[in-house]
């Protein structure tokens, strides 16, 4: 029965691998309750590298330190500006680059970059791999403010490297589309709780506190409403559901031809970290982080503390989630280019939002298999989400998506023309993030992830 369910609320604290650096998080799971409490969710590969890196980082200092990265290979590795760092970081099992310019030189050239005159079209970010801050001017800066913000960067010094890119940096939001909100078609994110009240974590500059989001084009069936909003500065926002609730099946992404990734909690990425984004525009991409804490000079504002990545987005996407590994990592925000030329998007950070909104991510039963490498039971074809049982699927795995009428793939309802707009993924009530009518064109993006994830799937 619908009153049966609980809410299981569990306090995970890991140890991370270098320096004994102890972190927390909060999430929330849908159990039954006849369920006993799900396990504690297993650790990525990626998260282990990245708390590696950031723990050495951290015990080093900003003065010796200039970032961290995953390389190639998945070992972190951690630039340093001396020798005796580099034995150091060696010795606890990453690799070490000697670099000229420390993290506090290159935060010093961020904060003189903000400190002159606003340019809208503009970004930059550190860009650890080559130990430069890259300024990038879209095609809306003009010559003579491009020229400006060269004279800038060459009085920092020759670690800002200048680049002009294609297109706009704008906001992945599109009001000529069917929309989602009053204020334009976005994507939902990620279902968060507040322990009484369900909402959907999606973009802030989707539109204001107050605006209402509806199922259809039409805007005949209220899904709910902005409660709270930060834009600009920040990019995230909560949508209240109208019924209260996100249902069930609320901890899973859709990814397309029906499946869905199961989502076990929420972390930083790290640079070099592959990722995967979903959207109502441009269906499931994948790509790589390519610098953290980056600044974008949106028309609307400027938002700081963005992770940037070169996974394409389009008008519509916005909002939508980010994730690898089972892991929610962040919202599509805004960039430039499209996914027929590829170009630069920028994401809001999910642990930042959750800290800020102060809300838990509502995430799915983790799998007993999969955690120590072992393959978990395969879910039934036609089996839904809310039927699972815990351990019929491991984190990260494929598995079926909720709502409709049973054995109906999702892509077949997206598609059907008696539904519009992408808000049906929150009508069923079983999806955190979207898809809406073009995910066929990202089938080989969808044989990416198999193929990535192929030892975590059954």
């Amino acid at each position: 029965m619908r009153h049966a369910r609980r809410r299981v609320v569990r306090r995970v604290t890991r140890l991370a691998a270098v320096g004994g650096l102890l972190l927390g998080g909060t999430m929330v799971t849908r159990a039954m309750a006849d369920e006993p409490p799900a396990a504690t969710a297993p650790r990525t590969y990626a998260q282990e590298a990245g708390d590696m890196g950031a723990d050495l980082v951290h015990r080093l200092g900003p003065s010796r330190t200039a970032g961290a990265w995953m390389g190639a290979d998945g070992k972190p590795v951690v630039a340093v500006t001396d020798q005796d760092a580099a034995a150091q970081v060696r010795r606890a099992g990453a690799e070490a680059k000697v670099v000229p310019h420390s993290m506090n030189e290159l935060k010093s050239a961020t904060s003189t970059l903000r400190s002159a005159p606003r340019v809208t079209g503009t970004a930059w970010a550190m860009d650890y791999r080559t130990n430069q801050v890259v300024v990038r001017g879209d095609s809306t800066v003009s010559a003579a403010d491009w020229s400006r913000m060269t004279e800038v960067a060459d009085g920092i010094g020759g670690f800002v490297r200048m680049e002009r890119t294609q297109g706009t940096f704008t906001t992945r939001i599109n009001g000529a589309q069917p929309i989602l909100s009053t204020a334009g078609r976005c994507s939902a994110g990620f279902n968060v709780t507040d322990g009484q009240r369900d909402f959907i974590l999606t973009a802030g500059h989707c539109g204001p506190t107050g605006s209402v989001w509806f199922e259809d084009s039409g805007a005949d069936a209220q899904v709910g409403k902005t409660i709270t909003q930060s834009f600009p500065g920040n990019d995230f926002s909560l949508v209240q559901y109208a019924g209260g609730e996100a249902g069930e099946g609320a901890g899973v992404v859709a990814i397309g031809d029906g499946k869905g990734v199961q989502i076990t909690g929420a972390a930083d990425p790290a640079v070099g970290q592959r990722v995967f984004r979903s959207g109502s525009t441009s269906g499931l991409r994948d790509g790589e982080v390519t610098a953290l804490n980056a600044t974008v000079n949106y028309p609307e504002g400027t938002v700081t503390g963005l992770i940037e990545t070169n996974v394409c987005a389009e008008p519509g996407d916005s909002g939508g989630p980010m994730f690898s590994e089972g892991v929610a990592l962040g919202l599509t925000s805004g960039g430039s280019g499209d996914c027929t030329s590829g170009g630069t998007t920028f994401f809001q950070p999910v642990t930042k939002a959750l800290e800020a909104l102060d809300v838990q991510l509502i995430v799915a039963t983790p799998a007993a298999g999969g955690a120590d490498g072992s393959a978990a039971p395969a879910p039934s074809a036609s089996a839904t989400q809310g039927a699972l049982s815990p351990g019929a699927a491991s984190p990260g795995s494929s598995g079926p998506v909720a709502g409709g009428a049973t054995g109906e793939p999702l892509l077949s309802r997206l598609t059907d023309t008696r539904n519009v707009g992408p808000g049906l993924l929150v009508i069923a009530g079983s999806l955190v993030a979207l898809a809406a009518t073009r995910f066929i064109r990202a089938e080989q993006d969808r044989k990416a992830y198999r193929q990535y994830y192929s030892a975590t799937w059954s």
